[in-house]
Formats: C-alpha cells, structure tokens, sequence
C-alpha cells in the first residue's frame, strides 16, 4: 500500500501541468543519509512518520447489498496519516546550488498546495483499486518540530541540516479479514406473546427505488423513556412493553429526526419504519 501511494506522488510530480523544472528531476523515497549523494537533481519524498487519526476514526459498519445473497458489513476502513519529509538535493556547485534547491523546493511547495485531495488521476496501484471510500485529503508545511527535533533527525542521519517542508496525506487502508454476511429478508414470523410482549420493528429508507436498511440509528418509544440502536439488518425491538399506542421517535446523525405513531396490539407488533429519502 504505501509504495503505491509513493508511486502515486511521484505522478503527482511528473504531470504534465506541473512545474518543468520538478518534471525533469530524478524522485526518490529513499533515506536522505549521509550516504544519499544524487547526481541530478532531486526531490526526495522521505516517509518518515505513520499514525492512525484518531479524528477520522468510523465506527459504523459498511454495509453493501448483494442481490440475492442478502447484506455483507465490513469494517469501515482506517484512516491513516502518512507524513513525508520533502527536500530537494541540486547537483551543481556550492555557489548555485543553494539558490537552485530553494527555487525548486518553492515550486514544490506551490504545486503541492494546488491539491487539497489528491487527483484521481494520479492514484496508482492498490491506492486506485479497489477505490478508496474516502477522497485523499493532503496539507503542506514545516515539520511539526522545526527546532530542536529536526536537528537531532538531521544529527542522526548524519548530514547538516537542510530546508524542509512536511507533505501529509489521509490515506484508507482497509482490513484484511473477511466481511459478517447477512441472508436475505424473505419473510417475518410473527409470534406474539401476552405475557411478554415485544414490540419489534425495521428502519427503512428509500435508495434508488428499493428499501434499504439503516443501521446505527436511535430509536425511541416517547413515551416508555426507552431507547436502543438500530441492528445491521435496520432492526430494532422492545421487550416487556404493554400493548398501546406509541410514538416512535428516529434519530439519525445528519438528518431531521423522524417521529412515527404505531398501533401495539397483539398479532401486530412488527412495524417498519421508512425513511423519506435525503
């Protein structure tokens, strides 16, 4: 995964609406240690930091509708940052050189501040296939500690400090397990009980003229102060609740709650509940 999002950079670089001086430098993800001596010029893309964001974190399942196999719900995928170090290495005497890297570590950083999300045009490899669920989001800037820090990663690698600046991408990576599948809904039993009865009931919404369900939502009966979470297969039950009439009130993250009146009764306490369409 990760050597395709370096390929994927490296299109980045070589488009050909991008700066001709970072198209016609050499790329490289190697470590820029004392040993990195190129020959032409150079940007050097160094991955050098790999931490899950916590921020972007999904804990609800995908769930993906398979015609007449019924639902398949895999985890959602995560959201990993992957932070470069950027430097640009200028092959010719000491005199230009300077000026040369900071011209092309400028052009660099403009041409990358160009993408908020990374073009699909540029993924490559396991980054394009399968396509990620989420857009690639980048930023651009110095290293997170410009002082103290990058002098003793500079010390480590054994080279004098150079301009830098850090390129972060929100890549997804998905799990590698097989996903929970659910059979088909064909048809609903229902099995009322005097002394216990339940009220059960599926959550529904229209999408692309056919009802799917929707999991993670909050159902409450108004008036018994009870609520629970709607199951993978949109559906949700109460136990021990008398016969009556209740209002059903639908909490959805992202949309106008949704109240519903149901009649309770015995031989009928199996209610769907259906969604207006977003």
């Amino acid at each position: 995964m990760f050597q395709d999002l370096d390929a994927t950079l490296k299109a980045m670089l070589s488009d050909g609406e991008a700066p001709e001086a970072l198209r016609g430098a050499d790329v490289s993800f190697v470590t820029p240690d004392k040993d990195f001596k190129p020959t032409r010029d150079t940007v050097n893309l160094f991955l050098h930091d790999v931490q899950e964001n916590r921020m972007l974190r999904d804990q609800a399942p995908l769930l993906e509708h398979v015609v007449d196999d019924g639902f398949v719900s895999r985890r959602p995928p995560m959201r990993v940052d992957c932070t470069y170090l950027a430097t640009v290495w200028s092959h010719k005497t000491e005199g230009v050189r300077t000026e040369d890297e900071h011209r092309l570590l400028g052009e660099l950083f403009l041409w990358l501040s160009r993408f908020s999300v990374i073009d699909e045009r540029f993924l490559q490899g396991s980054v394009a296939q399968p396509p990620q669920l989420h857009p690639l989001p980048t930023s651009v800037g110095q290293p997170k500690d410009s002082t103290g820090g990058m002098g003793q990663f500079w010390t480590a690698l054994g080279v004098a400090p150079r301009l830098a600046l850090s390129f972060n991408v929100t890549l997804g990576l998905q799990q590698p397990e097989e996903p929970e599948r659910y059979p088909q809904v064909r048809d609903i039993q229902v099995q009322p009980s005097s002394s216990h009865p339940t009220l059960r009931g599926r959550l529904l919404q229209k999408l692309d003229g056919t009802a799917q369900p929707v999991p993670g939502a909050h159902v409450e009966v108004v008036e018994a102060g009870r609520d629970t979470v709607v199951g993978p297969l949109g559906d949700f039950s109460f136990a021990h609740l008398d016969f009556g009439t209740y209002t059903l009130l639908v909490r959805l993250a992202g949309r106008p709650d949704v109240r519903t009146r149901v009649e309770y009764v015995s031989g009928r306490d199996v209610h769907e509940v259906v969604l207006p369409q977003p």
